[in-house]
């Protein structure tokens, strides 16, 4: 694991332990642990019947999207970088008495750590910037399908990546990150997580710039064929700062809604 890999792995630590623990809007443990679905409408409406599937949740945190699954009736797995996540969702999975299986792996090694194939590998919202080589990970997201798997994927559209999503940006689109990447991360300092205010102290983090062609083209070449694709001028999080809420969980441009993507599904399954 590489450097920036580690200080990667050491924020999602920390952001673990708070998620799990400290009350926030994102993370409504009390709601889930008396029976919610923690799951996006589109990944719902989308996946579809999971009865009897396996299914492999990459970057899947402290599990509640997980278990979501395993609630709708999947056999799944979970798969983190966070040693500290899987802790955690070992124990929800238990507060909840629910049959699930939680795997501390960096995406990029899950083949030497599990010897599987799965019916749905499954990701979603906020995974690829962490990831430095697009097209490993497609790779793996191959390896790991079953013959007549898929594999899905609702994401921020990169677009919107591009302004700046500080507070001080306010109602303004400020052009302030780059669209295309050159293999070089952007360095942050954190102080807070998106979920909770505050950090016991201040962590460095690295993200990757990928654009649409760059997920769509390192899909292509581990040998997937899109099933679909699809936009949404909304997504379930307060992204950028003029953003407004329109209806629960449903984030929009104040003054023009349909303007621009603000996130995009994906399926597909070996070509």
């Amino acid at each position: 694991m590489n450097p920036e890999r580690r200080a990667n792995q050491h924020l999602w630590d920390v952001w673990a332990d708070l998620h799990s623990t400290v009350k926030n809007p994102i993370y409504d443990l009390a709601a889930f642990r008396a029976g919610a679905c923690s799951l996006d409408a589109i990944e719902v409406g989308e996946v579809g019947d999971v009865s009897g599937k396996s299914l492999l949740h990459l970057q899947c945190h402290f599990g509640m999207d997980t278990l979501s699954w395993a609630r709708r009736g999947a056999t799944v797995t979970g798969v983190d970088i966070s040693t500290r996540a899987i802790a955690a969702a070992r124990q929800l999975a238990g507060e909840i008495g629910v049959d699930a299986r939680f795997v501390a792996s960096d995406v990029f090694a899950l083949p030497e750590v599990l010897d599987e194939t799965f019916d749905i590998v499954f990701t979603s919202a906020g995974v690829l910037c962490w990831l430095d080589d697009l097209d490993a990970w497609a790779q793996v997201v191959a390896k790991m399908l079953a013959p007549g798997g898929y594999f899905f994927l609702r994401e921020f559209h990169p677009f919107p990546a591009v302004f700046d999503d500080a507070a001080e940006a306010g109602d303004a689109l400020r052009l302030h990150y780059p669209y295309f990447g050159n293999g070089t991360p952007l360095r942050f300092e954190s102080d807070c997580s998106y979920a909770v205010g505050s950090m016991p102290e201040p962590a460095e983090s690295f993200e990757w710039p990928h654009t649409f062609a760059d997920i769509l083209n390192a899909l292509l070449k581990a040998g997937l064929a899109l099933d679909y694709l699809h936009e949404f001028p909304y997504c379930g999080y307060h992204m950028l700062p003029l953003l407004v809420e329109e209806s629960p969980g449903r984030w929009v441009h104040p003054t023009h809604p349909g303007s621009f993507p603000l996130q995009f599904s994906l399926r597909a399954r070996h070509a």
